[in-house]
């Protein structure tokens, strides 16, 4: 286990090569574990279809008065009593973005967690990959991979991970069109006014956001007691306290507050924001926003 307020190892940032085998050996096991997860909360799950135009048959249903005769379907009708509606499947394929931080900060893992940042982001991306791809949508990594249909798609962008020599510090969001969903995972540990940035973006593209702050028990319950160094692994600065322990609400008052001005601002034009803490299941962030991308809000002009 890594001390408090240690990293678990990896290479030098700078070796953008060497960074990319050690995902690379990551990856084959949270590809792994994403799955598994899936498995435990797929149960009932459906996809995000919905009746519209298209040639694929989806359900039958009741038919409900007003409707046009013509679409019933008289061959089942004729098996009970009941008449019945034969719904097809709308086609129209929805584009999903997904990007997990890969900036140092993520590596983070104290010794009350079960993983570092990190792997919990990557789980997470793996495991909506392998669901959305199973209900037809088109996903993409922004500056890994385009967006595409595709059954195995957790694991063609497990490949394109564990291929990327150095991920983009930054979700290139230019290429997201109106009515998309992007979900972002990250610790969001950023000045809060960067993040903010990003989010317009996707607020005048006309998508629709999903934010999962994936953090460690360490950064919430700030344990830190008597003479403590911190050490900012994005910039290699550190800042020693005689009494680390004087300074913990201080510390909560200003995480939580920069956790309520994100989440404010996702609630306000109907987006999601979901916390995940690393010493808890993945699954519970996994159904939280599934359903929140069933739902039918959040698009500039819809709800917005």
């Amino acid at each position: 286990m890594a001390a408090i307020g240690a990293q678990v190892k990896r290479a030098d940032t700078g070796d953008a090569l060497a960074r990319a085998r050690q995902r690379a050996a990551l990856l084959p096991d949270l590809l792994v574990e994403a799955r598994r997860i899936l498995n435990t909360v797929n149960t009932g799950w459906h996809g995000r279809r919905k009746s519209g135009v298209g040639e694929t048959f989806w359900q039958f249903r009741p038919y409900a008065q007003g409707e046009a005769i013509s679409r019933i379907d008289w061959r089942r009708s004729a098996r009970d009593d009941r008449t019945y509606i034969r719904d097809q499947e709308w086609e129209a394929a929805h584009t999903v973005w997904l990007w997990a931080d890969p900036s140092p900060s993520m590596l983070y893992k104290s010794e009350q967690a079960h993983v570092s940042k990190e792997s919990r982001a990557l789980v997470l991306v793996l495991a909506l990959d392998e669901l959305l791809s199973r209900s037809g949508e088109r996903i993409g990594f922004p500056g890994v991979a385009d967006p595409i249909s595709a059954r195995n798609g957790a694991e063609r962008l497990a490949t394109l991970l564990a291929h990327t020599t150095n991920l983009p510090a930054k979700p290139d969001l230019s290429r997201v069109r109106r009515f998309s969903d992007v979900v972002l995972v990250s610790d969001f540990l950023e000045p809060v006014e960067d993040t903010l940035a990003l989010l317009q973006q996707l607020v005048q593209a006309g998508a629709r956001a999903h934010l999962i702050e994936v953090y460690d028990p360490a950064e919430e319950d700030f344990p830190y007691k008597r003479r403590t160094e911190f050490v900012d692994p994005e910039t290699g600065a550190s800042l020693t306290f005689g009494r680390a322990e004087d300074y913990a609400d201080d510390y909560r008052r200003l995480f939580y507050a920069r956790r309520e001005v994100l989440s404010d601002f996702c609630r306000r034009i109907g987006w999601s924001y979901t916390t995940n803490r690393t010493d808890r299941l993945a699954s519970d962030a996994l159904v939280s926003v599934h359903m929140n991308m069933t739902a039918n809000i959040g698009y500039e002009g819809n709800g917005a």
